[in-house]
Parts: C-alpha cells; sequence; structure tokens
C-alpha cells in the first residue's frame, strides 16, 4: 500500500499534501523519497498534523540513510519541535535509533538536552529503554544527567520503574540524586519496588537512599511492593531502617496491601 501511494504521488502532476513524503520518511524508501524532493509541490520540511516533519519519522524508525539525506539539505530544520515540542533527536532517543541519533547530534544547531512540552529530555525518553543511547547522552557536556521533567521525574525515575539495570547504573555514575523525589512525592526506589524490579536492589546498595520515604500518600517503597507482591519486600524488610508496620494516610499497612493482593 506504501509503495503504491508513493508511486503516485511520485509521478503525478498535482499539487500534493505532504502524506507520501511523510510514508517514504517512515518506511524507508529512499528512491521515492528523492523522487518526491526533486518536485517543487513537495516540501521537505512539510509537516503532518501533528507537527511532525519527515525527518522525525525518519529518526523515530531507524532509517540511517534518509535522515542523512533529510540533513544535507538548506531547506530542513534538523531540530524541528512539532506541536508536542518534540524533536527528531528525542524521537531517535526514545526508539533506540542510534544510527539517526548518532548523525543527529554532530549537527551543532540540534540541543542534545532540549526539553518538550512537558518537560522531558532525549535522556529522559532514552533511560526508559537503551542503555547505549543513554550512555552516548551522558557523555555530552550539554546534558543534564538529573533534569527534571514538569512532574519532576529524572530520567533515573523513569529507569528505575521500567527495570532498566544498566541505564541505572550508567546514571548512578554521573552522581545524580538517587532520592529524588517527583511531584508526588514517589522516588525512584518507590517506582522500582512497585514493579518489583531488580533495579530496586541497585539502588538499596546506595547510601544516599532512604529506603523507607514517604510519598504525599504517606505510601512507602514496601508498600507498594507489598501491594504487588514483588519479590522486593524481602530485601526491604532486612534493612534496619524500614518500618514494616508503617501506615499511609489512610491508615493502611504493607500488610494490609500484601492480604489484598492475595484474595
Amino acid at each position: 500500500m506504501a509503495e503504491l501511494l508513493l508511486e503516485w504521488a511520485a509521478n503525478s502532476t498535482t499539487t500534493l499534501s505532504p502524506i507520501p513524503l511523510l510514508a517514504a520518511a517512515q518506511y524507508g524508501h529512499r528512491y521515492f523519497m528523492q523522487k518526491l524532493l526533486e518536485r517543487n509541490d513537495f516540501a521537505a520540511d512539510s509537516r503532518s498534523n501533528f507537527g511532525q516533519t519527515p525527518l522525525s519519522y525518519a529518526a523515530m524508525n531507524g532509517h540511517k540513510r534518509i535522515v542523512e539525506q533529510l540533513l544535507g539539505r538548506d531547506d530542513v530544520l534538523a531540530d524541528s519541535r512539532d506541536y508536542f515540542g518534540r524533536t527528531p533527536l528525542s524521537y531517535a532517543a526514545e526508539y533506540g535509533q542510534f544510527g539517526a541519533l548518532w548523525l543527529l547530534m554532530k549537527r551543532d544547531n540540534v540541543k542534545a538536552d532540549s526539553r518538550d512540552s512537558s518537560g522531558r529530555t532525549p535522556l529522559s525518553y532514552a533511560a526508559e529503554k537503551c542503555s547505549g543511547i543513554t550512555l552516548s547522552l551522558l557523555e555530552r557536556e550539554d546534558v543534564a544527567a538529573d533534569s527534571r521533567d514538569d512532574v519532576g521525574r529524572t530520567p533515573l525515575s523513569y529507569a528505575a520503574e521500567n527495570g532498566h539495570m544498566k541505564v541505572v547504573r550508567q546514571l548512578l555514575e554521573w552522581d545524580v540524586s538517587a532520592d529524588s523525589r517527583d511531584s508526588s512525592g514517589r522516588t525512584p526506589l518507590s517506582y522500582a519496588a512497585e514493579k518489583g524490579s531488580g533495579t530496586a536492589l541497585a539502588l538499596l546498595e546506595r547510601n544516599d537512599v532512604v529506603a523507607d520515604l514517604r510519598d504525599n500518600t504517606g505510601r512507602t517503597p514496601l508498600s507498594y511492593a507489598a501491594e504487588k507482591g514483588s519479590c522486593i519486600v524481602q530485601a526491604l524488610l532486612k534493612r534496619d531502617d524500614v518500618a514494616a508496620d508503617s501506615r499511609d494516610d489512610h491508615g493502611r499497612t504493607p500488610l494490609s496491601y500484601a492480604k489484598e493482593t492475595k484474595r
């Protein structure tokens, strides 16, 4: 279907919407991309309904050669923002597209630490998924390892929640705040404990992590771990700084959440 659409657009003599150009970038069709760009009625930096450009589509889908093709043009803005404030680099980071990311980061006109409309940076998105891209971004002097988004969450918070041990260890080597609280009062350990991920164990190894911190509702990491029946419960109970019978703002203890899970 994509090939038919692109071939029709390339051979049409009418002024067309940007859809074929965006499709060529999304599916990696270099030949049709070139044919379309040779026409005067297709803008290389045209936008989708959400403001994404062909470069954004190529970056998020890892089509390195099309990224290179588009970056070689004077009429393509390498650091364009869509209606969510996201850049091609942001998408490459989120989707783990190292080749596209590397090409974009070589550009002087691409900001590696740009924030989108929710305050998230490329590093914030990379930390959720990809250790290789996280490390590449961390090695740049213009990237803040401990940046906070609009709800106060850091890259470490997202990495901990998603159970990415390599990313957590990488970030901790950059001397980030291991116990940072977001706007709901939750810490990276709180998110890791809820998901039952091994990242909680990595965080517990740190001397600057308080294992019994309460969030804005009075819940502790142990409370979240108990609710999910997580294996992290035992690790938390072994610590001297964890109160096994703490009560949250609703008067509930970790044990009450654990019993609820077993029903």
